[in-house]
């Protein structure tokens, strides 16, 4: 594959392509164990923040991460013909308490989608979930324009 063109994409279009997607793949690092997870997020252009609900058991792997207050990185991506698109978020995932949400942060829970299907080794009775906001310290975007042609 021969790549023609990477180039950074603007803050207006990194705000576009975040707000047209919906789901990514949220890596949580503690020390040198690393742990990622795909998740579907609200993004809000105006605070440059990403929300979401993320569902667990008390006992498992991401209960543990989340409670470690972990580094964290968003990544969002797609692929349409020629070309790749990807955005990478850096920074901290802070739980929210239901009790603090105010209408623009209810706004933005409304936007992070529900998974099309879900498995679970509990019944829903058993799962907690949990309201987090990412507001990154980096955000970029990358655009890849490829021409196979030149193979």
């Amino acid at each position: 594959m021969a790549i023609d063109r990477r180039t950074e994409m603007s803050p207006e279009a990194t705000e576009a392509f975040l707000g047209r997607q919906e789901t990514g793949v949220l890596a949580l690092a503690r020390t040198d164990e690393p742990y990622a997870i795909p998740v579907s997020y609200g993004f809000d252009a105006e605070d440059r923040q990403f929300y979401m609900r993320l569902v667990s058991t008390p006992e498992s792997e991401k209960r543990r991460f989340l409670a470690s207050s972990p580094a964290a990185r968003l990544v969002v991506y797609e692929e349409v013909d020629e070309s790749y698109r990807s955005v990478i978020a850096i920074g901290t995932l802070e739980r929210i308490d239901p009790d603090e949400l105010t209408v623009e942060d209810i706004q933005q829970y409304g936007s992070a989608k529900r998974p099309l299907f879900e498995i679970w080794p509990k019944q829903k009775g058993d799962l907690d979930i949990e309201l987090y906001r990412l507001t990154p310290e980096t955000l970029s975007g990358r655009l890849v324009e490829v021409d196979r042609e030149k193979n």
